[in-house]
């Protein structure tokens, strides 16, 4: 580490994340104070409603004075968190409180003449259960309030920690109902929510139709099968994905107002085609990382990137740059055995393209002479839900036969 000569503590900020993300939910510290530190070594995580993801240092030095400590607390962009700097250096006088930006107002202060400083109760102590894991003050004192028996919360928290936002989400959540011994109950977490909520916006803000072709998948699969081994020898994992991302992708350039957005001034056409790709995560929803300009990638280049992104995704890995600026998206609702779906619009884009299970079907062909037969083939129903103020219908008809032409004539 170099040496500083009396450089000024440098600040910890809550930083931009992402143009939807105007708060972050604080995880736990990384370092300690008085740690030495790197800069752009990871001090802490962080939880937006996406991912979660680390802060780094801005400058190195040694951790001076964390600011904000709460587990599972909620922080605004550009909250002070802590400052870093050349040991024993002081921290500016004012400063040395948790603050936000300038231009935020705090909330008002009621004057009062009984103290503000409020000791915790007995039973709010920090403390270890054999069930529960680390039981933070904060959740312990909401606990002894509201009468909450923690081993009926769910812990979002790092290791199943327990946080202030599960207790909130309990205490919000439709639990208040009896429930009876033969029913179980299972609280919101802050993914699911954030789905929810997105689903059901993008209902209301745009009229959704459906439409549904099939392709035969035959062209692909034996491609696959004769270039597989090829693309290990790369050590890329060729899947049948990246195939309908690039057939979509060429059907976007065909079709750019299908690579679009509403805005109430006019039709939004996006340049870059960003393909989102949903990835379950399980039990704890999903999330769509996003192949940036793929119109510049090549099927082997396609396979590297969804490889790489759907590992990261389940392994919570995503930073937040990759679940963003998603120009139209692709879900493979086949992979669990669907035959089709009417996925809903990932807005504020205009359509999304559910892709079915590849099954076998007996299926009418025509061969050179012009002679109908009956043939067995890997078919495939593709369904497009798209943006009625944006695509009518022939539009839409137009695009989808362009992926199937794309992938039947692979």
């Amino acid at each position: 580490m170099r040496a500083l000569r009396g450089k000024m503590p440098t600040k910890v900020l809550v930083p931009l994340l992402g143009e939807a993300v105007e708060e972050v939910t604080l995880i736990t510290w990384l370092k300690a104070e008085g740690d030495p530190v790197e800069e752009f070594e990871a001090l802490l995580e962080v939880e937006t409603d996406k991912v979660v993801t680390e802060i780094p240092s801005p400058d190195e030095g040694v951790l001076l004075k964390i600011l904000e400590n709460e587990e599972g607390k909620v922080l605004s962009v550009g909250t002070l968190l802590a400052w870093v700097g050349e040991a024993g250096a002081e921290i500016p006088l004012g400063d040395e409180k948790p603050r936000t930006l300038p231009d935020e107002k705090p909330a008002p202060v009621k004057e009062s003449s009984e103290p503000t400083t409020k000791s915790l109760p007995p039973n709010a102590a920090p403390k270890r259960d054999s069930a529960l894991g680390f039981i933070s003050p904060v959740v312990a004192k909401i606990a002894a309030e509201k009468n909450i028996d923690l081993h009926q919360v769910t812990g979002t928290g790092r290791g199943g920690r327990i946080t202030k936002d599960d207790l909130l989400a309990y205490l919000d959540s439709p639990q208040k109902v009896a429930i009876t011994d033969s029913e179980n109950f299972i609280p919101m977490t802050p993914v699911r929510r954030a789905i929810a909520e997105h689903m059901v916006r993008s209902r209301r803000t745009s009229p959704h139709v459906t439409t549904v072709m099939e392709v035969d998948f035959s062209a692909v699969v034996a491609h696959r099968k004769a270039n597989k081994e090829a693309f290990a020898k790369d050590g890329v994992k060729l899947t049948f994905t990246p195939y309908f991302v690039a057939a979509t992708t060429t059907a976007l350039k065909a079709f750019p107002v299908a690579n679009a957005s509403w805005s109430e001034e006019g039709i939004i056409l996006h340049k870059d085609i960003n393909i989102g790709m949903a990835t379950s995560l399980g039990d704890e929803g999903l999330i769509v990382p996003v192949i940036k300009n793929a119109e510049k990638m090549s099927l082997l280049g396609l396979a590297e990137k969804v490889n790489d992104l759907a590992e990261r995704a389940r392994a919570n890995k995503l930073k937040p740059d990759e679940v963003r600026d998603g120009t139209f998206t692709i879900t493979n609702h086949g992979v669990s055995g669907s035959l089709f779906a009417m996925p809903i619009i990932n807005q504020p884009q205009t359509a999304i393209l559910g892709v079915g299970a590849i099954q076998k079907r007996v299926v009418v062909v025509t061969d050179d002479s012009g002679a109908d037969m009956i043939a067995i083939r890997p078919m495939v129903y593709l369904t497009l839900t798209f943006d009625h103020r944006i695509l009518d219908g022939a539009i839409a008809d137009y695009f989808l036969t362009e992926v199937v032409e794309e992938l039947e004539e692979w």
